[in-house]
């Protein structure tokens, strides 16, 4: 149910916001050089690798890293960048994982493939055995400013406590989350 759920959801919100995807797609390409998205690579399910797209909000070369492991990366940031990553308007193109199936709705969030240490703690406490999501438990209880020991904590409190109600509930906080812009450190 809940794979179907995600598709139907993915592609009504594809159709909804293709004005928005487009603006956005012509924005980041008039405001700097170099492709529209960005293709990440991520951790899925298993801990097995795939390619996660967003618009891109770093210039072309930035570090493969979190950002918040960069020294100063605002000034990596595309002239659109802050107001992408603020937004969540980035995000938008992870619908095609979503579409795809690397992606859920609701799930942790997929962890770099260099986060060894996000990792690992995910695979010992079994979390890596969830499909990653454009949101999750984690995000809507602190997003950028978790320490990775306490993020975990909260996708393992997910996996115990996993619902079509419970996701639904995460759905409707990372609205509230996304429209007052909290928890966003860059």
């Amino acid at each position: 149910m809940k794979r179907l759920f995600d598709v139907l959801l993915a592609a009504a919100v594809a159709v909804l916001l293709l004005p928005v995807i487009v603006l956005v797609a012509l924005a980041v390409k008039l405001t700097s050089e170099g492709p529209v998205l960005y293709w990440s690579d991520r951790v899925g399910k298993d801990n097995k690798i795939f390619k996660m797209p967003k618009f891109r909000s770093m210039k072309t070369g930035a570090p493969a890293v979190a950002t918040h492991l960069l020294q100063n990366p605002d000034q990596l940031l595309t002239p659109i960048g802050r107001f992408l990553r603020q937004s969540s308007l980035d995000e938008l193109p992870q619908l095609w994982s979503i579409l795809k199936g690397d992606m859920s709705f609701v799930g942790p969030r997929p962890a770099l493939f260099n986060q060894d240490d996000l990792i690992q703690l995910r695979t010992e406490k079994g979390v890596h055995k969830l499909v990653p999501g454009l949101t999750g438990w984690a995000q809507v209880n602190g997003r950028d400013e978790l320490p990775i020991p306490q993020k975990v904590d909260l996708d393992v409190e997910y996996l115990d406590r996993q619902s079509f109600v419970f996701d639904l509930k995460i759905l409707c906080l990372t609205f509230l989350k996304v429209i007052k812009q909290d928890d966003v450190s860059h």
